[in-house]
């Protein structure tokens, strides 16, 4: 089997820019990288997102744990990553701070450079747009990342962005553990239905136990697979329906009373004969 290409070409830039890569909104945008385009030095991670219900491009684990604070964010309307900036605009910017410009070793082509996210964030009646680049803290050491940084930190100047850095130390670990434990649980699993996920928020709203337990009863009491009481348990924590204190490490033999239950979901009984 023949290896990717990874050299960039004028002819390969034109290609991605035809598939649209970089462009788009939510479910209908297309990041100018994926994990398939780049050789990742850590782990890339496909993630279907829940505030654009499209899959997501990753390159490693420092980039996926922001991803996951901003996809749990009420405030957070779209994440686009790999954001690709235009060359039209970032060679200039170059030139006029003698920084040199990002080019492939091999090809001598200038490469596209990229902001790991753009965020769309609406406050009240106001859309914001946040540019943000994800990076080691003992990488900001290197005068050829700050070089670098600066051409990407000018272009967002000129569109009127703000721009900044995230490092591992914004990065709440407890926060974003609990926020993986429950991400994928997002979506409810079809062996499971909305009467059982009523009857279980009932469960936990009005009785005073240890979670766990709790859980497990309900899977015997009802004659579910295991574990399943407790994925419905985390559909409910993703979409808010139950909450708890995200930047402290979920501890489900913690009593139920640790729980705070949406005043807007209501029980349907629809089911009832």
């Amino acid at each position: 089997m023949s290896k990717r290409q990874t050299c960039w070409t004028e002819k390969k830039i034109t290609r991605y820019y035809k598939e649209g890569r970089g462009q788009g909104e939510l479910s209908n945008y297309t990041p100018w990288l994926t994990i398939q385009d780049v050789p990742s030095g850590g782990r890339a991670h496909r993630v279907k997102g829940w505030t654009t219900s499209r899959t997501h491009h990753l390159l490693s684990d420092m980039e996926y744990n922001y991803f996951c604070l901003l996809d749990w964010a009420d405030e957070v309307i779209d994440i686009r990553e790999q954001f690709p900036l235009p060359r039209d605009v970032t060679l200039p910017i170059a030139e006029e701070k003698n920084i040199k410009h990002p080019i492939d070793p091999a090809t001598q082509t200038p490469i596209v450079m990229t902001t790991d996210f753009l965020i769309t964030v609406r406050k009240e009646k106001e859309i914001i747009y946040f540019a943000r680049t994800v990076k080691e803290n003992k990488e900001l050491n290197s005068s050829r990342v700050i070089e670098k940084f600066e051409i990407e930190r000018e272009y967002w100047v000129k569109q009127g962005v703000d721009w900044g850095i995230v490092t591992e130390k914004e990065l709440p670990k407890d926060a974003i553990n609990n926020i993986k434990w429950i991400h994928s649980a997002y979506y409810l699993p079809e062996d499971l239905d909305t009467k059982s996920l009523h009857l279980l928020y009932d469960a936990l709203s009005q009785n005073d136990m240890p979670i766990l337990h709790l859980l497990k009863e309900f899977d015997e009491t009802f004659k579910l697979a295991n574990g399943s009481a407790l994925s419905m348990f985390k559909y409910m924590l993703a979409h808010k329906i139950i909450k708890t204190t995200i930047t402290k490490k979920i501890d489900l033999m913690s009593n139920t009373t640790i729980l705070e239950f949406s005043p807007n979901f209501i029980t349907e009984k629809r089911w009832a004969t």
